[in-house]
């Protein structure tokens, strides 16, 4: 499988958001991660980077 897992960075934390995130939109004031299950979150941050051989979404507020 290759879903990936979204963090939000906040300083020197990296708090997980999402488990096995399917799609990643962006939407006027943020981003919506759904997952593999169909849940979605909505989150009010952009994209700050993607670590994509180990399935990570950083985002930041």
């Amino acid at each position: 499988m290759c879903e990936a897992n979204a963090y939000l960075i906040e300083g020197d934390e990296k708090i997980l958001v999402m488990e096995a995130v399917d799609t990643v939109e962006p939407e006027e004031n943020g981003i919506r991660l759904t997952s593999i299950f169909g849940d979605q979150k909505f989150i009010q941050a952009h994209i700050h980077s993607l670590a994509l051989v180990d399935h990570n979404v950083f985002l930041k507020s």
